[in-house]
C-alpha cells in the first residue's frame, strides 16, 4: 500500500462545451489534512462531485489506494471507503443524535440497512460505533436530543460524525465551518485536526485562518485548474496566490 490514499491524474469534467475541470492532478497523502481553496467559480465542489462519483469524469483517472475507481458508481465508492459531508446539513431531524449515528454506521453494510424487522438494539456493532463517534465529537451531553433541536454548529459536527460512522478511508468535507460562530469553529477545527490521526481528510474551506492552521497541504484552484499546491506557509507566501485571490486577507488572518 502506498502513502497516497486518493489520487487523480489529468482529471477533467465537461458540461457540453464547458470544461469545469481540466487536467487536475492531486495526490492526497494518507492520514493527512488536505485543503482545497479558491474563489467562487474555481469548481471546487465539482471536484468533490467527481471524486465521490456524483458526476462522471470526462477524462483522466481517479485512484483510491492505487485502485482505479474512475468508472465506479457513487454507492460503490462509499463501500470502498469514501465518505462526504455537504455544504447544506443533511440529517434526520426527527431522530436523536445517537440514532442518526447508528443509522450511518448500520448503512455500512447494505443487508443491515435493509433489515427493518430487526430491533435497533440488536445491532450492537452499530451502536458501539455510534457511541465511539459521540465521544469523539464531544457531543455526549446532547446525544439523546433530536438532531433538529441541535445548534447549527452541533449539527455540522454531527454530519461529520455520520461520515466517520461509515468507517471511511477518506473523508471529504465541503465547507464544514460554514455559518458557524467562533466557539463552534474552534470545536470543528479540533475535530478535523483529530481526524487526521486515523483518516485522510480532504476539505473545502473559505476561512483562511482555519486552512493555514490545520492543513498539512493546500491546493489552490482557479477556473477548474490547479494553480498552486504546497504546505500552508508556501501557499501563503506565493505571490500569484496573494495577487489572484487573497491579497492582504491571507496574511491578516494568520498574523
Amino acid at each position: 500500500m502506498t502513502d497516497i490514499a486518493l489520487q487523480t491524474r489529468g482529471l477533467g469534467v465537461k458540461y457540453g462545451n464547458f470544461h469545469a475541470l481540466a487536467e487536475v492532478d492531486l495526490q492526497i497523502r494518507r492520514n493527512s489534512v488536505h485543503s482545497i481553496i479558491g474563489p467562487n467559480g474555481a469548481c471546487k465542489t465539482t471536484l468533490f462531485h467527481a471524486l465521490t462519483g456524483r458526476v462522471r469524469a470526462s477524462s483522466g483517472r481517479i485512484e483510491l489506494d492505487g485502485r482505479d475507481i474512475t468508472d465506479t458508481s457513487d454507492d460503490d465508492r462509499v463501500r470502498l471507503g469514501i465518505a462526504r459531508s455537504f455544504q447544506v446539513t443533511s440529517l434526520f431531524p426527527n431522530l436523536a443524535l445517537r440514532e442518526n449515528l447508528r443509522l450511518a454506521a448500520q448503512g455500512r453494510t447494505p443487508w443491515q440497512a435493509l433489515a427493518p424487522w430487526r430491533r435497533a438494539e440488536a445491532n450492537a456493532e452499530a451502536l458501539a460505533i455510534a457511541d465511539e463517534v459521540i465521544e469523539r465529537l464531544a457531543l455526549a451531553p446532547v446525544s439523546n436530543r433530536l438532531a433538529g433541536e441541535l445548534s447549527h454548529g452541533q449539527q455540522r459536527r454531527l454530519e461529520v460524525g455520520m461520515a466517520m460512522a461509515a468507517r471511511p478511508r477518506v473523508i471529504l468535507l465541503d465547507e464544514p465551518t460554514s455559518g458557524m460562530g467562533i466557539d463552534d469553529i474552534e470545536a470543528m477545527k479540533q475535530l478535523i485536526r483529530d481526524l487526521g490521526r486515523d483518516h485522510t481528510v480532504l476539505f473545502i474551506e473559505h476561512n483562511m485562518g482555519i486552512v493555514m492552521n490545520i492543513s498539512d497541504m493546500v491546493t489552490v484552484m482557479r477556473l477548474g485548474r490547479k494553480l498552486v499546491e504546497g504546505p500552508p506557509a508556501q501557499v501563503r507566501d506565493d505571490p500569484e496566490v496573494q495577487r489572484a485571490y487573497l491579497g492582504n486577507m491571507i496574511t491578516g488572518d494568520i498574523a
